[in-house]
């Protein structure tokens, strides 16, 4: 009974873990595309955020788990995962306060400022963690963050053309989703450690260098 139990705790561990609840979000977000283009006719995409309306409020929340067609969430999916998960090495409570911030506050601006018509979609959590990831290396200067963003400019740099005007796509979503990143990393950036009193005359080599603490 115990070999049986054993795996059982393991595999919920690691599902409680913010790389276990990015594949899940993931996995429900397929399920539901699936679902809704096979036997629904795209009617649950109606339920995105309608920008001033009433009934487009709760838009906010069930956004990122819908999508156009299968090619919008496989063009969301990669990309979640990987800024997901440079967001989620982070710890349980950074990623999930960034995720929190970027579906609540991105979602709340796009709902109040966005043009006319139906945001759905997960890229802008994906704008979100593209922005957090940035804004922490700005904010808090020390190697790690300085690598995530590193990472991230050289492989999703390209990304900054979406937050550009353009017709059918959320661009105000992604600088919405962007601009909560921002928000989230700075309100959560770590503390510098106090540095040693320098001498009145140092060396040119011995002066603090913040980017390397």
């Amino acid at each position: 009974m115990a070999e049986s139990v054993e795996p059982k705790r393991s595999f919920g561990r690691l599902l409680w873990t913010p790389i276990g609840l990015l594949v899940l979000a993931l996995a429900v977000m397929w399920g539901i595309e699936i679902v809704d283009t096979l036997a629904l006719d795209d009617r649950l995409q109606g339920n995105g955020i309608l920008p001033r309306r009433r009934d487009g409020l709760d838009g906010i929340v069930w956004t990122p788990f819908l999508h156009s067609d299968f090619g919008h969430i496989a063009s969301n999916s990669l990309p979640l995962l990987a800024l997901g998960g440079l967001v989620a090495v982070r710890g349980m409570r950074y990623w999930a306060l960034v995720t929190l911030t970027v579906i609540v506050v991105g979602g709340g601006l796009t709902w109040a400022l966005a043009g006319f018509g139906n945001h759905i979609g997960a890229s802008g959590v994906v704008f979100g963690y593209f922005g957090a990831i940035l804004a922490a290396a700005v904010f808090e200067r020390r190697p790690r963050a300085l690598a995530s963003a590193l990472l991230v400019i050289v492989f999703y740099g390209g990304m900054v053309a979406g937050i550009v005007p353009q017709e059918y796509i959320s661009w105000e979503g992604h600088l919405f989703g962007m601009f909560a990143g921002v928000i989230a990393a700075r309100a959560m950036a770590e503390p510098r450690r106090p540095q040693a009193t320098a001498p009145d005359n140092p060396e040119p080599w011995e002066l603090d260098e913040p980017w390397l603490n």
